[in-house]
């Protein structure tokens, strides 16, 4: 980084009394201390070197972190009574001594440890802090990390800098005036550096989560290597923004290719919040006094209502495994500790707060080696409920997205079952049943032979009316079953004679269950939807049931009286007869009452469109139904 204009040799002569070795630095540490060391990345490598040198010297010191990533091993064969470390969030290079009771963990929120400490409950001896060079008014910057770091340098008793020159100078409130800094060593030295890792599925679940986020929205990355994929296939959105406790890399191409511009932001307008960066060289020679970026204390950032000030608030956290009512695990691995609550509880309830915010948890629907689902019907023995049932908003697989507020425990265990993997599903639901959280005859999407029939998310599409209203039209799906009976009963009396050719009065889980339970061959039912996920309603819906005797389907549809006039019932019948020929049947028959006009219409139109021919065989003296049958091709039309 350049040392805007002000060389190491000149600093360093203007402070040259505050300036120590690292061994100097580390025997200012005495018996019964408790020692902060900087986070992740922006670890002090030095320092930390010589702390581990002098380990067998530091009798009764507490250590504290926030996430350590560091390529240094903290432990050898020590004494009990030497130094003990206590994380507030577990890193790989203290996990296993974690779990193994050679080092403590803290629970708390990241917005809370600063409070924490300021308020003397935990008070820091020594903090052991890296930073940029000072420029010439005295102020170094933290750099890549404010989080934690800032508040804790400002109130320790002794605050001991690793000054950096490769250590980038980040903006927003990310000083520390080197008066506040009572000994420094130099140590020109590459930062520490953060590679996330893929899984397969990752780039589905990335695309589905890609799917629910609206322009103009403002994103968070939680920990793990899920929610910053999502970031690589956000590139077709418009003028998003950014709060987030950290930012990595993926955030470079966004903001190269007018993606992520802040613009429409309303809190920090046309800056990106955050705390920390986990990266490479690459990042930090980005953020580099860079003004478009700004850094805060964890305490700030991570605040509730600072989050939900922003509209359209996007957490995207990553779960290590759900059970099917929403209660969310992301921080152990049966009794062992794997990371902590960090920011997550934080975002997940600012983004609640936000106007038009989205809380969304991802997890892969299987284990890496395929033998456990992730998605369970309890938590397993010692996991730990990071988020409860009412926390928990969306949830996204790379089988789709289970909207869960507001729901019903029967209606989010369907959900939750949806997007399962098709290996367990039914194991899920026989389990569902037995714990009474479903109908006893419940029943899922299965073909002949009994297998899971998956969801043909390929048959989606879009209908926009001639007012420019936008209707989803897709193929329906087990927790469709509501909306389904709430589209019928929306229905008048004369609208249901005319679709049932009775008055229907009822419509029962057990008489509407099969409709939206098909194998999408035999039966195959579009359903027209307004608005989102979260707020989901059926306007419209098509299907047909196929006769394999005769290689033709019985069809029927269906549009709400207020979308009626728009052409949806036309597009409905184009699009499903386009989906029968695929998958090669010969037409379609039915019966329509005679003073169902608009539906013979429909049909006798849209059949000549398609190149097709239509028979229309008229009721017998004192009935009131016509069967029409409608042949895909003319040469297997059946003539008079």
């Amino acid at each position: 980084m350049d040392q805007r204009n002000n060389s190491n040799s000149e600093w360093r002569a203007k402070w040259k009394d505050k300036e120590i070795s690292a061994e100097e630095a580390i025997n200012k540490i005495i018996p019964g201390n408790r020692v902060f060391i900087g986070t992740a990345c922006s670890e002090p490598q030095a320092l930390t070197s010589e702390l581990i040198k002098q380990s067998n010297k530091l009798f009764d010191i507490e250590i504290i972190h926030y996430f350590t990533i560091g390529p240094e091993k903290y432990f050898r064969e020590k004494a009990e009574d030497l130094f003990r470390h206590n994380a507030f969030f577990i890193g790989s290079t203290l996990r296993k001594e974690i779990n193994s009771g050679q080092s403590d963990y803290t629970p708390i929120h990241v917005s809370e440890i600063p409070r924490l400490v300021k308020s003397g409950r935990k008070h820091i001896d020594v903090a052991l802090i890296q930073v940029s060079p000072p420029d010439r008014f005295g102020f170094c910057s933290f750099g890549i990390n404010v989080d934690i770091t800032k508040p804790i340098a400002q109130s320790s008793y002794y605050t001991i800098a690793e000054i950096n020159p490769q250590m980038p100078r980040t903006l927003g409130n990310s000083f520390i005036h080197m008066k506040e800094i009572d000994y420094f060593i130099f140590n020109d030295t590459p930062l520490i550096e953060f590679r996330f890792k893929g899984r397969d599925v990752g780039e589905r679940i990335a695309k589905n989560v890609a799917d629910i986020i609206p322009n103009k929205a403002t994103i968070h990355i939680g920990n793990g290597n899920l929610p910053n994929l999502c970031l690589q296939y956000l590139n077709d959105k418009r003028d998003l923004g950014m709060h987030s406790h950290f930012i990595t890399d993926n955030i470079i191409p966004l903001i190269e290719n007018s993606v992520l511009t802040c613009r429409k932001k309303n809190f920090h307008p046309e800056k990106i919040i955050t705390s920390f960066a986990l990266g490479t060289k690459k990042l930090y020679n980005f953020i580099d006094n860079n003004p478009y970026i700004e850094f805060f204390p964890s305490d700030y950032v991570c605040s509730p209502g600072n989050i939900g000030m922003n509209k359209i608030m996007v957490s995207i956290n990553q779960a290590l495994e759900i059970d099917l009512t929403g209660q969310v695990n992301a921080s152990k691995k049966k009794y062992n500790f794997y990371s902590g609550i960090g920011e997550t509880v934080n975002f997940m309830r600012g983004a609640a707060l936000s106007k038009g915010g989205k809380p969304i948890i991802v997890i892969p629907s299987i284990s890496v080696d395929g033998k456990k689902s992730k998605i369970v019907p309890r938590l397993g023995e010692g996991a730990g409920v990071l988020l409860t049932r009412a926390d928990v908003h969306y949830i996204v697989t790379e089988w789709g997205v289970a909207y869960l507020h507001g729901k019903s425990i029967r209606q989010r265990v369907l959900a939750m079952i949806c997007i399962a993997h098709p290996s367990f599903r039914q194991s899920l639901l026989e389990e569902a049943k037995r714990l009474n959280y479903v109908y006893s005859d419940q029943i899922l999407a299965c073909d002949d032979d009994g297998n899971i029939c998956l969801y043909p998310s390929e048959y989606e599409t879009t209908f926009t009316t001639r007012e420019k209203e936008k209707i989803k039209i897709r193929p329906v799906r087990t927790t469709d079953e509501p909306l389904l009976k709430e589209l019928y009963y929306s229905l008048n009396e004369r609208d249901r004679y005319l679709r049932f050719f009775e008055v229907k009065k009822e419509f029962t889980h057990s008489k509407t269950q099969n409709e939206v339970n098909i194998d999408y061959k035999n039966i195959f039912s579009f359903g027209a939807f307004i608005g989102d996920i979260e707020n989901e309603e059926m306007i419209g819906n098509a299907t047909y049931y196929l006769n394999p005797s005769i290689n033709m389907a019985e069809y029927s549809f269906l549009v709400r009286e207020d979308y009626r006039g728009k052409g949806l019932g036309s597009f409905l019948y184009q699009n499903i007869i386009i989906i029968a020929k695929e998958k090669g049947v010969r037409g379609f028959y039915g019966n329509i009452h005679i003073q169902n006009k608009s539906t013979v219409q429909i049909i006798r139109k849209g059949i000549i469109q398609q190149g097709g021919y239509i028979k229309i065989t008229p009721p017998d003296a004192g009935e009131k139904e016509l069967f029409y049958e409608v042949f895909f091709d003319k040469n297997n039309s059946i003539e008079d």
